[in-house]
């Protein structure tokens, strides 16, 4: 379909009812505007008993529900991984499209944009670090892909690898990309599978430092226009994917077995929620289902004296950036562990008979109830989705910010390591660090330099010594070096520079 076939379709359909034949209407998905008057003609038909229609379609939201309903659905899935991708790709092309005019860099140049395709593709299995979002790259894609490789390869002209580039990063496959972020990857792919220097007789078999990046150390470009070579080649890849494939850290398997156990537990949670859960009062569903939640901040407020702990809003002037921080933080802090305990102690009552319901303790329950942070506590404080980790985090934070409080007031603050895990908002901090030090540094046009620590980088390298044991192509976890950072005025910059040249230190001026 497309392409002004809506006509031709019409008449084959009615042909095909009259003469009771059968009918296959492909890519329906392209003319969705279309499928109400296809709706119309069916109900007007009066099929031979051997008629019967086949329609193909990709995923649309906007497909028709009724002419779903009506049909008898087949869904296809393709075998997920990067061989199987590939072999689909070297099943759909002919010997003949492979060995065309004997051009051995055409052939080769085939295969890369097999592979660029089937990266492109399976990387979705690793979002939101591979792509941020699903792309809905397709074979229309890699037609196109073909088609472009096929024109320029004609005539024995000279081939212009910034011509690929540009066509395929602004109109193919870089026209379905809205992120700049997955745009440079797209573009990097491009400037690594579509090189010159790829398509020597070495090039293709390892990278080097500082080098082309090409294949993994398994793949050897053939030497060769015939499909069987590179068939061959294919049929050696390992069935599972290897994350140095996509230029991935080598633990990217976890972080995406995490994201999808994480979807099904949701979803096993929704499963055992009861359907009348939030939206009719059960007190013994209640109570069963909210007793663990119940319990948990009970326990957690155990010999702490948060719940009762009266304070009042902070002065406005506090005489000090990062002391006015930490006493309104200390102060929102105990508004927020109260506010949950009211909030929770009428949800008991509710649940004991002392209370009526009201639609604030209903709102409530059935959030709880299906596993979801109200978002009344979200609204004070952008947590853990979760309830309990929610609550657990809450606690954890309150009472770490008293020692904040206690060292500051004993002029202790600075002096010692600062865990930023422990506040509720460490971003306010910094930028009260960064008035205070501004404050302190610029009359005497002193030099006041901290030291971050304990950092780590995933999925790249600081550089070569830090490296972890896994291998240079995927790399998984690297160390940084603690950092001096400062913020100084202009005119201690020279002396700042002197210091950090001599201590072999990084400094991040601001």
């Amino acid at each position: 379909m497309g392409q002004g076939q809506a006509d031709v379709a019409l008449a084959a359909l009615k042909e095909c009812s009259r003469n009771g034949d059968w009918l296959c209407l492909k890519n329906l998905h392209l003319v969705i505007t279309w499928l109400p008057l296809l709706e119309k003609e069916l109900n007007a038909l009066r099929p031979k008993p051997g008629f019967r229609l086949w329609l193909t379609a990709e995923v649309h939201p906007r497909f028709p529900l009724i002419l779903l309903q009506t049909s008898l659905k087949i869904t296809y899935e393709a075998p997920p991984g990067l061989k199987k991708n590939l072999l689909r790709t070297y099943e759909s092309w002919t010997p003949e499209q492979i060995s065309k005019g004997g051009v051995l860099s055409r052939a080769q140049s085939l295969f890369c944009l097999a592979w660029f395709h089937a990266v492109c593709q399976e990387r979705r299995n690793y979002i939101p670090q591979g792509w941020t979002k699903f792309y809905e790259f397709s074979l229309s894609d890699l037609r196109a892909g073909y088609e472009i490789l096929d024109r320029l390869f004609e005539g024995g002209k000279a081939f212009e690898w910034e011509f690929i580039h540009g066509l395929f990063e602004c109109a193919i496959y870089g026209g379905r990309i809205d992120n700049p972020s997955d745009l440079r990857i797209l573009r990097s792919y491009l400037e690594q599978f579509f090189s010159a220097r790829l398509l020597s007789s070495s090039a293709g078999q390892r990278k080097s430092r500082g080098g082309v990046r090409g294949f993994p150390p398994q793949i050897t470009l053939p030497n060769s226009c015939s499909i069987l070579d590179y068939r061959s080649v294919i049929e050696n890849l390992p069935e599972d994917d290897r994350p140095a494939f996509f230029g991935l850290p080598a633990n990217i398997e976890r972080s995406s077995q995490r994201i999808v156990s994480a979807q099904v537990i949701s979803q096993l949670r929704v499963l055992s929620c009861s359907v009348a859960a939030g939206s009719k009062f059960d007190r013994e569903l209640w109570s069963n289902g909210l007793s663990p939640i119940l319990n948990l901040w009970k326990k957690l407020n155990q010999g702490s004296a948060l719940l009762h702990q009266k304070v009042t809003p902070p002065a406005e002037d506090q005489g000090s950036p990062v002391k006015s921080f930490i006493t309104l933080e200390e102060f929102n802090a105990i508004e927020l562990v109260q506010s949950i305990h009211q909030s929770l102690a009428a949800l008991s009552k509710v649940i004991r008979g002392t209370q009526l319901l009201t639609p604030q303790v209903e709102r409530l329950a059935t959030a709880l109830l299906n596993q979801e942070c109200p978002l009344t506590w979200q609204q004070d404080w952008e947590g853990p989705e979760e309830p309990m980790q929610y609550l657990r985090a809450v606690v954890a934070r309150a009472l770490a910010i008293k020692a904040w409080v206690e060292r500051a007031g004993r002029q202790a603050l600075l002096s010692d390591t600062l865990d930023l895990s422990e506040l509720f908002h460490p971003d306010t901090f910094l930028n009260a660090l960064r008035q205070e030090t501004c404050i302190a540094a610029f009359p005497g046009r002193w030099v006041v330099l901290w030291i971050v620590g304990g950092l780590q980088l995933e999925g790249c390298s600081f550089d070569g010594a830090h490296l972890s044991e896994n291998q240079h192509d995927s790399p998984s976890v690297s160390a940084v070096p603690p950092c001096y950072m400062a913020w100084v005025p202009q005119v201690c910059l020279c002396y700042i520079n002197e210091c950090v040249n001599r201590a072999g230190a990084i400094v991040v001026r601001s």
